[in-house]
This record gives structure tokens, C-alpha cells and sequence, in this order.
């Protein structure tokens, strides 16, 4: 039998908020309650720093960030350079690998690949480029989605973003994950596929690798108070 994953989208939501929900879930899972989640959101303008990243990378002084609408955290997950918006789809698993492989490449390989076959779906080809800090999912040489994670006693947090309908021109306050590389989103590639139709995809193709059976619930069913 497969281990439950409870699917809970939440909408817009800032991302201090998501932080403090993110870790809601990580404190229940760490105490052995709850169940293993995926959480789907989307943020207002924010751009986030993880911990490798080089604050060189931030092309626009604070205030130039926070005139434009822009919100900057710096985070505890790995990787450079992002930014969050409007548009996209971002997923936070919050899940105890102790019941899955404790391996920490294993599972980001593994997100990678959820995200490649949800795509796949759409008719899109898309692949990893197996290359240090190329980390993430490219088409045709762009990014369409990056991933940094934090895995704390062997339960994840943070996650992945998916360009839907992205404006990618606020990628130009950043250089994304630290590449001098094009950004590209699913309406630039010509899919018109909804967000709900990709987040299906996505959270059927993450059980899929991960070996869960999906357990589809409303948001506030799935609050940890």
C-alpha cells in the first residue's frame, strides 16, 4: 500500500506566510503527526536568497526592489537566486524521506524528474542538465522551473517554482540561481494550460516518483493550528 500525500493549494499568499505555514507542517511531521503534504501556492513579487547564494546576484538595490513591489528574504534552502511571482506555480513538499530513501540527492533528482514528466503531459519536452549549479528544469536551453530545498531530520521543506504565465522580465532585478541564462515560462512555449490543469499534473506525476497515493483536500482541512 502507498503512503498518503495530502494536496492542499492555498493560493496567493506572501511569502513570510508561507513561511510561518511551512513550518507548521515541519514541526508535525518532525514530531511524527500529520501526514506527508504538497502544498501549492503562489506569491506576490518576492526575491529569495538561499544559502549559497552571492548577494552579487541581486542587481537592484533595496530600495529600487521595494519602489518596484518587491519583497527580499533570505532563506534557509539551498541555491542562489530567485524570484517569485504572479504566474507561477510553487510547490512546497513537505515530506519524511525516513519512509521513502534517506537520500538527499535521490530526492532532488526526484523532484526534477516530477516536474519534467508533469510537463511531459503538456507535450512539452524538457531535462536536466546534469551540470553543477545548473540545478533545475530547462526547454530549449531556459529555465522553466528551479528548485531549492531544506531537508531538517530527513523531512523536506521549501521546494520548486514553475513558470505558468510568469512575467519573466522581473528576472532582470537577479541573476536567476546565479546564471546568466534565459528564464522562460509555458505561455512563452505555447502551452495554454491552466493552473489548475498543471498542478494536477504535477502532484499526480510527484506521487507518481515518490510513491504515494494522492489524497486531494481542501485548505482549511489542512491548517496545523
Amino acid at each position: 500500500m502507498r503512503r498518503p500525500l495530502v494536496v492542499a493549494d492555498h493560493g496567493r499568499m506572501r511569502y513570510a506566510d508561507a513561511l510561518v505555514l511551512q513550518q507548521r507542517f515541519i514541526d508535525a511531521r518532525k514530531r511524527g503527526e500529520g501526514e506527508d503534504t504538497l502544498l501549492f501556492l503562489e506569491h506576490p513579487h518576492v526575491v529569495t536568497m538561499g544559502r549559497n547564494g552571492k548577494e552579487s546576484n541581486v542587481l537592484a538595490s533595496p530600495d529600487v526592489l521595494a519602489r518596484t513591489g518587491i519583497d527580499y528574504f533570505e532563506t534557509n534552502r539551498g541555491g542562489d537566486v530567485t524570484y517569485h511571482g504572479p504566474g507561477q506555480l510553487v510547490g512546497y513538499p513537505i515530506v519524511d524521506l525516513r519512509e521513502w530513501r534517506r537520500d538527499v540527492h535521490a530526492y532532488f533528482h526526484g523532484v526534477e524528474q516530477s516536474l519534467i514528466d508533469a510537463l511531459a503531459v503538456f507535450g512539452i519536452t524538457a531535462e536536466r542538465i546534469p551540470e553543477r549549479g545548473y540545478e533545475g528544469v530547462w526547454v530549449n536551453g531556459a529555465k522553466v522551473a528551479a528548485i531549492g530545498v531544506h531537508i531538517s531530520r530527513w523531512i523536506t521543506s521549501h521546494g520548486f517554482a514553475l513558470n505558468i504565465d510568469t512575467d519573466v522580465s522581473y528576472f532582470k532585478y537577479i541573476v536567476p540561481c546565479g546564471l546568466t541564462k534565459p528564464v522562460c515560462s509555458l505561455r512563452s512555449l505555447g502551452c495554454r494550460a491552466s493552473r489548475e490543469e498543471v498542478m494536477d499534473a504535477v502532484a499526480a506525476s510527484f506521487a507518481n516518483v515518490f510513491e504515494f497515493e494522492l489524497v486531494m483536500a481542501d485548505q482549511k482541512l489542512q491548517e496545523i493550528r
